[in-house]
């Protein structure tokens, strides 16, 4: 049986993760500062920002699956975020190199391109946005996820540690499709998210992927469902929130995401196959 770390198994994203890779018969640690709601797998509590500890808890697994961070920009004063960010990373792809873990699969963010959380309007240059997008963040939350990217680049480069990057965007956990019809039909909602979501057990899928597949080296991937998350077609949204955007690389005539998955895709053979309209009543 394989052996896999999951850290931040305990929050929103963490049980759909960690029942993705027991469903797949992997003995799974919870490494986290909470204990879950619900237990699926032993719990360790770790300060991942302690190196030691993390030592101890990624001792004998065969990859890390990185969830655990302060997950959105401005909860926290500003060098909390960035620092607890950033360390907890580093601590995580270091101790792996060490103890010999060749897999990794890290937890990165759309905030990273710099709209979700730009306090100055920023604008997508293009849609749909993709992996080569710049990113622009004026946050230490996003600015947190391009070191860590860059960290991930850092250690692949000295030790050949497969280390993926999944940008993600809007988690939703099934029950909190609930909260759709209250925003559905007003473009102005969830505009500077470019109206992403994505599922979190396709979410989940994605990850078991990253350090399943062979030969990725480090790779930086958006995670989203293939639509938005509005009851309006895509063209309608962009000419509604963003007039200005005209560089359009692909068809955004219905319902289409405007943030690209395609790369995922490719490369690790994934696709999402939860929708928020397969849960919604559009009555």
């Amino acid at each position: 049986m394989r052996k896999v770390v999951i850290t931040g198994g305990s929050g929103l994203l963490g049980p759909s993760v960690v029942q993705e890779f027991l469903d797949h018969e992997y003995e799974v640690i919870n490494a986290e500062s909470i204990k879950p709601d619900q237990p699926l797998c032993r719990t360790v509590i770790t300060d991942l920002t302690d190196l030691g500890q993390v030592y101890g808890v990624l001792e004998g697994a065969d990859a890390v699956v990185h969830l655990a961070a302060i997950p959105v920009a401005y909860s926290h004063p500003n060098e909390v975020t960035f620092q607890n960010n950033v360390m907890a990373t580093y601590n995580i792809l270091e101790a792996a190199e060490h103890l010999g873990i060749r897999k990794a699969a890290i937890t990165s963010s759309e905030s990273s391109y710099g709209i979700v959380f730009s306090k100055n309007g920023l604008e997508p240059q293009y849609v749909p946005v993709d992996e080569d997008h710049p990113q622009l963040p004026e946050d230490s939350y996003g600015l947190s996820k391009i070191v860590n990217e860059q960290t991930a680049e850092a250690v692949h480069r000295r030790s050949g540690m497969q280390i993926v990057s999944l940008r993600l965007g809007n988690v939703i956990s099934p029950v909190k499709y609930e909260n759709f019809p209250s925003f559905i039909h007003d473009a102005s909602k969830r505009a500077p998210i470019l109206w992403s979501y994505i599922d979190s057990r396709d979410a989940a899928s994605a990850y078991r992927l990253a350090v399943e597949k062979d030969g990725l080296g480090t790779a930086a991937l958006n995670i989203t469902a293939d639509d938005t998350s509005m009851d309006i077609p895509s063209k309608e949204l962009m000419t509604s929130q963003f007039p200005e955007v005209t560089d359009i690389r692909g068809p955004i005539d219905q319902y289409q995401t405007l943030v690209s998955n395609e790369k995922a895709k490719k490369l690790l053979g994934w696709k999402p196959v939860h929708f928020w309209r397969d849960h919604v009543s559009l009555q």
